[in-house]
């Protein structure tokens, strides 16, 4: 069947973290691969994460050690991957003798240390808030602290990534494309699917991935109109932005007096990231917005910690996100398992549906091959796994050489602003040449649209990573949304508008 150009092996429908981890684990496998996603890739929940690659360390309390082991053990797998958007930081934990004892922390994070087979990042230690920098934006009742490690990411760009990777291998990428509807048939799905000219194609596929997050449920029931035996628990997480807090670059975990515990971690250089809540939802909202409950919260958990009170007239910016976890029965938000769940219905000898349940950024590479192992018995013919040790597009240099590669950049780029190639680095590790191509200085980049954002990187985001508006160049692929004003967010919107789509000749 894959032999005709609109049947596949495999049909995945969103465009997040899982669909796309998945797009790419099966294309590197051989399969004709193809992933359709309605409006951007990392447009939903993936980009609205706290952007840490971590175990989570609260989860010990809940006795997730399995879940923790799994995460903790897929940090420097994912780090060697792609150094250049994710690293390591440092987490301090100021101790709050009222909420839970020191002995439970020093045991949690020795447990943290040891289960997941930690190489390269730093053991937790114990700290003078007395002495340390890490106390000095903290009240003064705070004397002591433990700090350990985890890894941040640029949530949204891993996703990118993983597509890229996936197109790469050959998979059909198609961003701006619907589900309409899809019928089981006796040795295949069809789908319909509509592109944003309202355009439709009908293609057909040995197996269907629903990856579609906090819509996994609206596709089974609206687009497949099939029944569900899972039940779907929709947790909404929100973060707030506020000016910079503290000057060091370590990151704080704060308790609460209600057993929740919230980040707050340096951001874009100038602001401070705090969050997340955990708000359980009856049903999916058309517009994902903080309230005004949400923010209130976050401000008075950070207050309780930080000397400078945080206040809502203090907050730069929100987003937040709708987690689509898997029920397992517990009583509140922030007991819901983190886990995945994979769903596979359908005969025995018809095509499969699978859908995904829960999970974290964190291991979704795990989760994209638990999900190839369910679907085996449709692709006899697949490769075996091969994703660990393989790095994502940009990320084919060491764990250490950031500024060596900055240092080479500036080399062959010399009259090019050192601020710019750092974050071109951050953004796009050793694609950051195929970006700037032949560009000799400022002026050849293109319109400046504002801080270090040129023409040359739009076309190549539209061109190459599926940009298709100032939002999704701003807030999912660039992250400059904060840094670029407002006349440079209408002309970059305008930019758009005019639907340019000459490719660059440098990128052949």
């Amino acid at each position: 069947m894959p032999n005709t150009p609109n049947a596949y092996d495999l049909a995945i429908i969103g465009g997040g973290i899982n669909g796309c981890g998945i797009a790419r684990d099966a294309a590197g496998r051989g399969l004709k691969v193809l992933l359709c996603e309605k409006t951007d890739l990392a447009a939903g929940t993936s980009s609205a994460s706290t952007k840490l690659i971590h175990g989570g360390l609260r989860y010990l309390e809940h006795y997730e050690f399995g879940l923790v082991r799994e995460s903790l053990s897929e940090r420097e797998v994912l780090w060697e991957m792609a150094p250049h958007i994710i690293w390591p930081l440092r987490f301090v934990l100021p101790h709050n003798p009222g909420l839970r004892p020191a002995w439970l922390i020093r045991l949690g994070l020795f447990l943290y240390d040891h289960i997941g087979g930690r190489k390269k990042l730093p053991a937790s230690k114990t700290l003078s808030l007395k002495n340390d920098p890490a106390g000095e934006p903290l009240k003064p009742g705070f004397g002591k602290a433990f700090e350990y490690s985890d890894c941040w990411v640029e949530d949204s760009r891993l996703v990118v990534l993983n597509a890229m990777d996936a197109a790469e291998r050959g998979a059909d990428v198609r961003v701006g494309s619907e589900l309409i509807e899809a019928k089981r048939e006796a040795k295949s799905w069809s789908l319909q699917l509509k592109d944003r000219d309202g355009n439709t194609d009908t293609i057909q596929a040995k197996a269907l991935v629903n990856a579609a997050g906090p819509w996994v449920g609206d596709v089974i029931e609206r687009r497949l109109g099939a029944n569900s035996r899972a039940n779907i628990r929709l947790v909404k997480g929100s973060h707030i932005v506020v000016p910079k807090m503290f000057e060091h670059e370590r990151c704080y975990i704060f308790q609460n007096a209600d057993k929740r515990i919230i980040f707050a971690i340096p951001y874009q250089t100038d602001f401070t990231l705090i969050g997340t809540t955990d708000l359980e939802l009856t049903e999916l909202p058309g517009k994902i917005e903080i309230s005004e409950d949400e923010i209130a919260y976050l401000c008075n958990a950070a207050s309780e910690y930080f000397e400078k009170p945080v206040t809502p007239d203090d907050v730069v910016w929100t987003y937040s996100g709708v987690r689509p976890l898997y029920n397992d029965g517990d009583s509140s938000a922030q007991e819901v398992t983190r886990d995945y769940v994979l769903e596979r219905t359908g005969p025995a000898e018809g095509p499969a549906l699978l859908s995904i349940f829960g999970g974290k950024i964190t291991t979704f590479r795990r989760l994209a091959g638990d999900a190839m192992k369910k679907l085996e018995d449709c692709f006899p013919n697949a490769g075996p796994e091969w994703t660990r040790g393989a790095t994502l597009p940009g990320g084919d240099f060491a764990t250490d050489g950031f500024d060596d590669l900055v240092e080479a950049l500036a080399a062959e780029y010399p009259k090019l602003e050192r601020r710019l190639l750092r974050r071109l680095v951050r953004a796009y590790g050793t694609r950051t040449r195929k970006l700037l191509g032949d560009a000799t200085d400022t002026p050849s980049l293109g319109t400046h649209f504002g801080d270090t954002l040129y023409e040359r990187e739009v076309r190549y985001l539209q061109t190459v990573e599926w940009a298709n508006s100032a939002e999704s160049v701003l807030w999912r692929r660039s992250k400059l949304g904060l840094k670029v004003d407002d006349k440079g967010k209408k002309a970059l919107k305008a930019w758009f508008d005019k639907k340019k789509t000459e490719a660059m000749p440098t990128m052949s």
